[in-house]
């Protein structure tokens, strides 16, 4: 989506920015993994593809992506954006008749940033932006069945199962965003602050310099 081209989310421990062809290599090299090919039931792409995929990314209506940056990291100016990645979040607006209704995924690719609470803080500020920048009232997930750490995360945030497929092995849980659930989530995000993501860029390189 071109809404989220300049935009930069910061939270306590990520930073969130849009999806652009300089993270295309680091994202390709993820990518290669059969474990996340698994987990995001994705097939292995050219890095010529992943480029287009990208423009596709960013310039269509049905997609909203950030790219998770490490925040400790990313505040360390010398420390090139590229090697702040740590994983991407999506939105997809899967019902041209529904803008309302989306489907969420949310991967920390790099192993040695999970279990640091990153995915959490990544999917309540997703679910915020989506619900105050794209009128997102209806939520989607879909997680394969042998990923309990997933399943038990969204479970908290309050989603609750929509159905089960044996045949692809995953489960589809579902959060109605009613005023009661969108005052909840707004109000017990500790801190996001949005910014623009081309000055923050340059005031990074400025200090480098």
């Amino acid at each position: 989506m071109r809404i989220n081209q300049d935009t930069l989310l910061e939270g306590e421990k990520v930073v969130l920015v849009p999806y652009n062809a300089d993270h295309v290599p680091r994202y390709h090299q993820w990518m290669a993994s059969p474990e996340l090919q698994k987990l995001t039931a994705s097939e292995p792409l050219s890095l010529e593809q992943e480029y287009d995929m990208q423009k596709s990314w960013r310039e269509d209506d049905d997609k909203c992506t950030f790219i998770v940056l490490d925040k400790q990291r990313w505040e360390d100016p010398s420390v090139s954006e590229e090697d702040c990645m740590v994983g991407d979040v999506n939105i997809f607006l899967t019902d041209p008749a529904d803008p309302t209704l989306a489907e969420l995924e949310v991967m920390i690719a790099e192993p040695s940033s999970r279990g640091k609470g990153l995915g959490k803080e990544v999917t309540h500020m997703m679910m915020c932006y989506g619900i105050q920048n794209l009128g997102i009232r209806n939520y989607e997930v879909k997680i394969g069945l042998d990923n309990e750490v997933s399943i038990a995360m969204f479970k908290k945030f309050g989603f609750h199962e929509l159905s089960v497929s044996e045949v692809f092995q995953e489960t589809t849980l579902g959060l109605i965003v009613d005023e009661k659930v969108q005052r909840e989530f707004l109000e017990n995000l500790p801190f996001m602050q949005e910014r623009e993501y081309g000055k923050a860029k340059d005031s990074r390189q400025a200090a480098e310099l």
